[in-house]
């Protein structure tokens, strides 16, 4: 046994407590650098050789095991070579003699050298370290997210984006993403799921655009981008990050806002009005509305007013129409200049009749008061032509067309007046 213990690098001692000696094999004292005869055997030079900052806990571990407290002595510490430099090594034994009172009398153990497996401990903590620095370091949040077939999933590694991200902390995801789910917008919530469901289903990359509600911060927009791979017990595995993207999304808005505005009016323009119109016609025809009226209007003489007092004038006398229908009509309705001096106005849930008196009051608040371009007062009036949207069109722009005959209609009768469609079948 002792020459099988010697062929694996590891050194025997013997300890005589009652005289306080040491004996050392010759594998031992190999450990350290010595020749066996060069190693003392006195306790108090064994002590001399291990670590000043190991030394008390070596002394602490060796005196419980003494008085019985522990049924092995064992202890990972560092001891001096002969060279001067140290070593760790991991000392194990145990007290085989007692006295009639229990006080130890013999003690036996091995000693191994396991400087290479703590070394490789600390280059495995110093990358560790990096990695998470690293990480923690980089804008949002990096994960190692797990999910089982049956969908329960948990994040079994978080940087501290998470907290930025989401709000939460490792210790609330790393049972459940439940708390991640229940900050999703109600209205992201399928959408979510469902690319995730995918991505586990198919082994595709997961990427999903979402809105988050965060207690300190509001509405915030989020993405996900990760990898998914398949366990050999059948979770499925993600690596991944997910980035605060509210700045762009918010941008990308505002831009799809602006190409959907008129500048000069701050109405839709055509073709935001159109696909309103389109997916009213829609509701309609789902029965989601039971009635739907559309107005065309007109400004009289607009070619005249700006021939008289130039295109700024006109432009003016745009925007005070505009802003006039603004104050009319209800929030509900879609307005929109269609192009030149001409509008148009959805209204849904209104008759002909009730719709009739909405741009009676608008002809008649147009026409009793003025555009203002610099000191000139110009006075103005509107044709409006109303036409019901009905459920035999074919889309949303033949009521339009409707409408913009009846308003042509107007404009025959004199101006400044109001008229509807002939022809409602």
């Amino acid at each position: 046994m002792a020459l099988a213990i010697e062929g694996s690098g590891t050194g025997i001692w013997d300890r005589d407590v009652i005289s306080g000696t040491i004996r050392y094999s010759a594998g031992w004292a190999e450990i350290l650098g010595y020749a066996r005869d060069e190693i003392s055997a006195r306790v108090e030079d064994s002590y001399g050789r291990v670590h000043p900052d190991d030394l008390a806990y070596v002394q602490a571990t060796m005196q419980d095991h003494f008085e019985g407290r522990t049924s092995v002595y064992e202890v990972e510490h560092r001891l001096r070579c002969k060279d001067g430099s140290y070593k760790w090594v991991l000392s194990r034994g145990m007290v085989i003699s007692r006295d009639e009172q229990g006080r130890a009398q013999r003690m036996v153990g091995t000693t191994a050298d396991i400087t290479s497996t703590h070394l490789m401990a600390e280059r495995l903590r110093q990358t560790t370290n990096l990695v998470a620095n690293l990480t923690n370091k980089i804008p949002g949040l990096i994960f190692e997210s797990r999910r089982a077939p049956d969908g329960v999933a948990r994040m079994t590694y978080v940087s501290s984006g998470i907290g930025e991200i989401f709000g939460l902390t490792a210790e609330d995801v790393a049972i459940s993403t439940a708390a991640i789910h229940d900050r999703i917008h109600p209205d992201d919530r399928a959408m979510y799921h469902a690319s995730l469901d995918a991505s586990q289903r198919d082994l595709v990359s997961w990427q999903c655009i979402f809105r988050v509600d965060l207690p300190a911060r509001g509405l915030c927009w989020r993405q996900i981008d990760a990898r998914p791979a398949r366990l050999p017990d059948g979770d499925t595995l993600w690596h991944g990050l997910v980035t605060d993207v509210t700045e762009r999304m918010e941008m990308e808005q505002q831009l799809h806002d602006l190409a959907r505005l008129d500048h000069l009016s701050g109405l839709a323009n055509r073709r935001a009005f159109l696909e309103r119109m389109e997916k009213t016609w829609s509701a309609l025809m789902q029965e989601r509305h039971d009635r739907v009226a559309v107005m065309m209007i007109d400004v009289d003489h607009f070619k005249s007013i700006n021939d008289r007092y130039g295109h700024a004038a006109g432009d003016e006398v745009i925007r005070h129409v505009a802003a006039i229908m603004c104050s009319v009509l209800r929030s509900s309705d879609m307005t929109g200049r269609m192009g030149g001096e001409e509008f148009a106005v959805c209204l849904p849930g209104l008759g002909l009749e009730e719709a009739g008196r909405i741009g009676d009051r608008l002809r008649a608040e147009i026409a009793e008061t003025q555009a203002w371009f610099e000191d000139i007062a110009i006075s103005l009036t509107v044709s409006i032509g109303i036409a019901p949207m009905l459920p035999t069109d074919r889309n949303g722009e033949q009521v339009l067309a409707r409408a913009d005959k009846a308003l042509y209609a107007a404009k025959q009768a004199g101006r400044n007046r109001l008229a509807f469609a002939e022809n409602t079948d």
